[in-house]
């Protein structure tokens, strides 16, 4: 059986230095890339839950194009723009941009994107993506699709039987209410990541912390878990494994 792996993270592209308008490949996607086992991997990029947003799909071409790798795309926006069956059939390696995880949900049931999604996930393909891209592998998690307000989202995709949480350490809603869905059973128990910082699941078990950039393990971002234990909820971090 094929190893079944997801890059969950709340990074994954970097700004280059001071170009605003460039980025490079995080310690994530590179990770994930290596993960395909391939030389020269076949990399599908989403940006459903920004609408298929131009930019960002620029930005990722411009950012692989440093690695090596073959980069396509796979858009929704107005039509699809090729068969979901073929894109997801190619790739190696399917990355999902951030936005909206509850449009995302909904354009990839309406396609088909979903099956697709599980059948490439079943045959080995590595899985990754940032905060939308994040949570719609899981049960559920937090997110500001439905507007400035946090909400919960309840009906992810659930190749991992856990709730996400994103943005875990740059935005105050995000923490608290982790906790308050975990604690009323609306979540179930949850993995957090802070900003720049990826958790590689294997089948249904995450088996590492990464992190984008090199951090102090003891103060610097990481992940976490969040359960209920008894009538308390706990939260343990988890320190992103070192680069050397």
């Amino acid at each position: 059986m094929a190893t079944r792996r997801i890059m969950a993270t709340s990074g994954g592209f970097l700004p280059a230095g001071a170009r605003w308008n460039a980025r490079v490949p995080g310690r994530t996607v590179l990770e994930a890339l290596r993960l395909t086992g391939k030389d020269r991997p076949r990399v599908l990029l989403l940006e459903t839950a920004s609408g298929d947003n131009d930019t960002y799909l620029a930005l990722r071409y411009q950012a692989l194009s440093r690695v090596s790798c073959d980069v396509d795309h796979l858009a929704l926006f107005t039509m699809p723009n090729q068969p979901v069956e073929e894109a997801l059939g190619r790739a190696d390696l399917v990355w999902v941009g951030g936005g909206s995880v509850a449009n995302l949900l909904a354009c990839w049931r309406l396609h088909g994107v979903d099956v697709a999604m599980r059948d490439a996930w079943e045959r080995g393909v590595v899985l990754g993506g940032v905060s939308a891209g994040s949570i719609c592998w899981h049960r559920g998690g937090t997110t500001d699709s439905y507007g400035p307000d946090l909400r919960a989202v309840t009906d992810g995709l659930g190749l991992l039987p856990y709730g996400n949480g994103v943005h875990y350490d740059s935005e105050e809603q995000r923490r608290p209410l982790v906790h308050r869905l975990v604690a009323d059973g609306t979540l179930p128990m949850t993995y957090c990541t802070d900003d720049r910082v990826g958790l590689l699941y294997e089948g249904a078990e995450p088996v590492a912390v990464i992190a984008d950039v090199e951090a102090d393990p003891r103060t610097g971002p990481a992940a976490y878990r969040v359960e209920l234990i008894g009538d308390e909820v706990v939260e343990t971090r988890l320190v992103p494994v070192s680069s050397s």
